[in-house]
């Protein structure tokens, strides 16, 4: 979660609601689930290689 984007990629809430410390954590782990963006979920597909994941707004991430 960066400082431009407004949304959490784990949980989708706004990233100044309180802490993310569960997020933090799954993110070290798991894909984004949720646009940091604009808060929409994410097609996710994880493979052997890495994972991607599109936002239908703000396209395509990978890992």
């Amino acid at each position: 979660m960066g400082a431009a984007a407004p949304f959490c990629d784990q949980c989708g809430e706004p990233g100044n609601s309180g802490a993310h410390d569960t997020c933090a954590r799954r993110r070290a782990l798991e894909p984004p689930r949720y646009c940091a963006h604009c808060r929409r979920r994410m097609v996710v597909q994880v493979t052997p290689r890495g994972w991607t994941a599109k936002c239908v707004e703000h396209g395509v991430r990978t890992s």
